[in-house]
């Protein structure tokens, strides 16, 4: 009975722990519905959160793409201005600050300014004209040309000084040999004028400079009872006597073998034409020159040793005919003695 009395007691007892149990569970239900209903919604807002950086990261994507295609654009126009750089001005970029004349630290000027430079120096380059892309090739030949050049210009000056020194040396040699071959052909010619002339005085002299190969010559002659006086003032005769000794007397300074004397007795009387042949005769002799003469003087003729001529038996025909005077005068002897 005591049992039964103390289990109502008991019973109480469990009911109230069941009651604070089940108070303590349902606390603990509401802290863990409210801590669900909490993470449920920070499992929403992580939820969205993921949701908008998985946006922010498809757009960062994007914008990452977009901005390596913009990086490799940029690259690739940053190539192409060194080109452009290095083909026009023949630089690298970083020594464009130098070239334009900029100063580290100096502020830089407005675009529109820069555009306008720009602008003016593309008119003036192209009032210029076009741009000699072989510019350095030409001037590097140039410059071979020109090395070449001063060195012929240095050999013709060392060959215009060995000339002028030839020039000199030779100049000094005519000028000797000239006056001795002058002087020469004077001494010959006074005494060519004398024998033509049986008499007087002649004589060669240099004129108008005191350098012979400079000077001219004048002919004076004064034959026999006449005044010294110049060529230009004898008569024919006498001029054609003076012009034979002179002519003989260049032949006497430096003979040849053989000599050609056309018509030179025919201004000549008959005495001057004995003394011209006597004169031939006496060279001939001193020179061992042999004489053809062209003459139709017959004392001149007579005095020769051979005698060609032209005869025309017919009309039309010529022949020559040749006079051995020599052997005909042999040949005359003999026939003179037996009569």
């Amino acid at each position: 009975m005591d049992t039964l009395s103390q289990r109502p007691a008991l019973i109480k007892g469990e009911q109230d722990k069941v009651t604070t149990l089940q108070e303590a569970a349902e606390i603990s239900r509401q802290e863990k519905a409210d801590a669900l209903r909490s993470a449920e919604e920070k499992t929403q807002t992580l939820t969205t959160s993921q949701r908008e950086s998985e946006r922010l990261l498809s757009t960062a994507r994007e914008t990452g793409i977009r901005a390596e295609g913009a990086r490799e654009k940029c690259e690739a126009d940053l190539e192409v201005i060194r080109d452009r750089i290095a083909e026009k001005l023949n630089c690298a970029p970083a020594q464009l600050d130098e070239i334009a004349g900029l100063k580290e630290g100096a502020s830089e000027e407005p675009i529109d300014t820069l555009e306008a430079r720009v602008t003016r120096l593309h008119n003036e380059r192209d009032q210029i004209g076009p741009v000699n892309l072989r510019a350095e090739i030409e001037m590097a030949e140039i410059d071979s040309r020109v090395t070449e050049m001063q060195t012929e210009k240095d050999d013709l000056i060392e060959a215009v000084a060995k000339l002028r020194s030839a020039i000199a040396t030779l100049n000094k040699e005519g000028r000797t040999r000239l006056l001795a071959s002058f002087n020469d052909v004077n001494k010959y010619f006074t005494e060519l004028f004398k024998t033509l002339f049986g008499g007087g005085h002649a004589e060669l002299r240099l004129t108008e400079s005191d350098d012979p190969l400079l000077a001219g010559i004048e002919i004076l002659a004064s034959p026999p009872g006449k005044k010294m006086q110049s060529l230009s003032l004898l008569s024919g005769g006498e001029q054609a006597l003076t012009a034979l000794a002179i002519i003989f007397a260049v032949f006497l300074t430096n003979p040849a073998p053989i000599c050609i004397l056309d018509e030179v007795d025919a201004p000549l009387d008959d005495s001057n034409v004995a003394r011209f042949c006597d004169l031939l005769r006496d060279i001939a002799q001193r020179t061992q020159t042999r004489f053809l003469v062209v003459t139709h003087h017959r004392m001149t003729m007579a005095r020769m040793d051979r005698l060609f001529g032209v005869t025309m038996e017919q009309k039309g025909i010529s022949r020559l005919v040749s006079v051995d005077l020599q052997t005909a005068e042999e040949m005359r002897d003999p026939v003179m003695g037996q009569a």
